[in-house]
């Protein structure tokens, strides 16, 4: 979508015109609705009929834009959202690639952004250009270390490595290649593939030649069977290991019998059944689902919750903000980042958040469960 001031305007001065104090709330959503990352975007563009439309007595729009899983296209909807719709917030976008450079956005704009994405480079190190950031999916980094430490108390010694050939992989393998020599952990290969790939058979033989004992996959939605299918179907028979970015039925349907077994640490949202009724994440969990399955007559995935969550700390941070400042002003967008940053115990489907000036994601252990593909479900492990 081009943008009408585009080649009239600077970002700069366009912000300088933007549309003044108003009554009703605006919010800017950018998710990957179509290409690789769709299966995270389409349940997001799904959630929006499910969220509030009233915060503090204001009217709250919902200004959704497709980024089509690419980064460029995602800046530009970004820009747009800000100098064109005057929106009070940034929501997005699914993929960690498609958030970078929206941060260059928030930043210059001084408009709070709470990304979908995952990857702990999003929010950290804190500078000036993460300070509008936030995040509401847990850091990879917390995940990681979740899911080694139950690795290495198994007995594994090699691990093999998989993963997508961006942010997301690459934050985790990062991770993964500093905390497995902590843990008594070699790391065999480090293969990658793209998340557009249609196999990725050749990076399984290359890590079957290595002989690990396990498999480490980190990956996103539906492209994460990929791997996982190669290597079951070239007879590897260790433990396989994902992240929890395939918490998704479309995973479960996708992969079949392959994905059997496949261990991870997530978010309360996938186990909440098996939690008992009076839990705190099992009710925020419950009153999501019903939000959703209302305005859209299904049943919601994480990805889906990963919107809900954002708009969860949002409408804290508004209905706070709203006190000293009005929608459509600088004053206004100022105040809810510091709310945003003052949000504590809020549990969300992600987790337990309690931000900081230091921590604009929140999580800690109590935010990562172990779980488990059984029978077709995902299952906590007790």
């Amino acid at each position: 979508m081009k943008l009408a001031m585009a080649g009239l305007l600077t970002f700069a001065s366009a912000i300088l015109i933007a549309p003044g104090a108003r009554a009703d709330i605006k919010v800017g959503v950018v998710v990957s609705g179509s290409g690789p990352g769709s299966a995270l975007g389409q349940p997001q563009m799904r959630t929006i009929a499910a969220l509030p439309k009233e915060i503090g007595g204001e009217k709250v729009t919902y200004i959704a834009l497709d980024d089509e899983s690419d980064p460029t296209k995602g800046t530009q909807n970004a820009r747009r959202l800000v100098i064109q719709d005057g929106v009070d917030i940034l929501i997005g976008s699914s993929l960690t690639p498609v958030t970078m450079p929206m941060l260059d956005v928030a930043v210059e704009s001084k408009t709070p952004i709470i990304s979908l994405a995952a990857a702990t480079a999003i929010v950290q190190p804190m500078d000036d250009r993460r300070r509008w950031a936030f995040k509401v999916v847990p850091n990879d980094d917390l995940m990681a270390a979740a899911i080694l430490k139950y690795i290495a108390k198994s007995g594994i010694k090699t691990l093999g490595y998989i993963g997508v050939s961006d942010g997301y992989g690459e934050g985790y393998y990062k991770e993964v290649s500093r905390l497995a020599p902590q843990l008594g952990l070699t790391v065999t290969t480090h293969e990658v593939y793209a998340r557009a790939d249609t196999s990725a058979m050749g990076q399984a033989l290359k890590v079957i030649a290595t002989n690990p004992e396990a498999v480490f996959i980190a990956s996103a939605g539906t492209p994460a069977v990929l791997p996982q299918e190669a290597l079951r179907s070239r007879g590897y028979a260790g433990k396989i290991f994902q992240t929890h970015g395939v918490a998704s039925e479309e995973f479960i349907k996708l992969g079949g019998a392959n994905v059997e077994g496949a261990i991870f640490t997530g978010e309360a949202f996938t186990i909440a059944d098996d939690l008992p009724a009076n839990d705190p994440f099992r009710q925020v969990r419950d009153e999501f689902v019903s939000s959703y399955e209302k305005a859209n007559g299904q049943k919601p995935n994480i990805f889906g919750a990963h919107l809900w969550d954002a708009v969860t700390l949002f409408k804290r941070a508004a209905a706070n903000a709203l006190k000293t400042a009005k929608p459509g002003t600088a004053e206004f967008r100022a105040a809810l980042r510091d709310e945003l940053e003052r949000g504590k115990d809020v549990y969300l489907n992600n987790g337990l958040s309690t931000m900081s000036p230091t921590d604009h994601n929140g999580y800690d252990e109590r935010s990562a469960f172990l779980i488990k593909v059984e029978g077709g479900k995902f299952r906590l492990v007790k």
